[in-house]
């Protein structure tokens, strides 16, 4: 019987929505007890190939593996990547820290464009770890976009998740895009749409690099926000009607019902673009098989508390271990 999760206590090292967000984003981390990865290439369908960053073990095939999974504009160099690496690594675990379609300098690999909801890529690397690397437990954990995706994932997966698929974690997760990207559009959130916009631009530019005459990069002069970005480049690209279609079909909350994997959520009641009232939804707070921890305070992907006596106070990456650890299963 798998023991029952019970959060941790978080005391904050401050509060505020902005400067817990802020602090974790800027702040320099470094990890010296984590090995170099390795990399490792997917291909997840004809046109497309995505890079992976890899910890494996010495006896890796004995020992659970971590699916990571960065959010929109990360990669897998992200600090949240390599902070849950480096726990998970000194847990016993396997890590894959996976960069979506060209995140991570990779956009030669692929002819198409990532999306919030694009979930065939995450479950072809699952079933390559399954199939090829006979991996026995696996958890997969994302943050912020990378968390809509691993809920959706898990969602549409539903009774037919894999045996060896023992867990799901999720850190902020822009659980309900539409209300992600309203709250972005918040004055007080200017320097995050900024942020976003001129990081999706710049890769826009780098694509039409790699693969000329593929996108036209015109439109570009006249996008100050990311509805606006997708609308001219993701939802076309996909075949969705627009943003509004985009985001809709995407969202993690149309499946969150159908979720049989045991699940963690943690997010922020103060977080600044992700607003708590979709975590309250019944197709979340009524399937048991998730659980919802939102401290009043954390941030976006933050969770930031004093750090003691080796632990370096990312309260949220220890969580998600402790979750997938409980859930793991021995071995065959």
């Amino acid at each position: 019987m798998v023991p029952a999760y019970a959060p941790s206590p978080f005391r904050p090292l401050f509060t505020g929505g902005h400067r817990q967000t802020l602090y974790a984003w800027a702040r320099p981390r470094t990890f010296p007890r984590l090995p170099a990865p390795l990399p490792r290439y997917f291909d997840v369908s004809a046109d497309a190939r995505v890079l992976a960053h890899c910890h494996w073990q010495p006896a890796s095939s004995q020992c659970p593996t971590l699916l990571l999974l960065h959010g929109l504009e990360g990669s897998s160099l992200a600090h949240y990547m390599a902070g849950i690496a480096d726990k998970a690594w000194a847990a016993g675990w396997n890590i894959v820290r996976l960069n979506q379609r060209n995140c991570g300098n990779t956009e030669h690999l692929s002819r198409g464009l990532y999306h919030s909801g694009l979930t065939a890529d995450p479950l072809c690397v699952i079933r390559e770890l399954i199939d090829r690397d006979g991996t026995g437990s696996l958890a997969v954990a994302g943050y912020s976009l990378g968390g809509n995706l691993a809920l959706k994932l898990a969602g549409e997966l539903g009774d037919l998740a894999p045996r060896v698929l023992t867990a799901v974690c999720a850190v902020s997760p822009t659980l309900d895009l539409a209300r992600c990207v309203d709250a972005l559009e918040r004055r007080g959130n200017f320097i995050y749409q900024w942020n976003f916009v001129r990081n999706l631009k710049a890769r826009m530019r780098r694509k039409a690099a790699a693969f000329p005459d593929a996108f036209p990069l015109a439109p570009l002069r006249r996008i100050w926000t990311v509805r606006r970005f997708d609308d001219v480049y993701t939802a076309p690209h996909h075949g969705f009607r627009d943003a509004a279609d985009y985001y809709y079909r995407a969202s993690a909350l149309r499946t969150a019902d159908r979720i049989r994997v045991p699940t963690l959520i943690i997010t922020a009641e103060d977080d600044p673009f992700v607003p708590p009232a979709p975590f309250r939804h019944a197709a979340v707070t009524s399937n048991p098989h998730i659980t919802v921890v939102t401290p009043p305070h954390g941030g976006h992907c933050a969770f930031v508390e004093r750090a003691s006596d080796g632990y370096d106070g990312y309260w949220a990456e220890r969580e998600v271990v402790r979750f997938a650890a409980l859930n793991a299963q021995a071995p065959a």
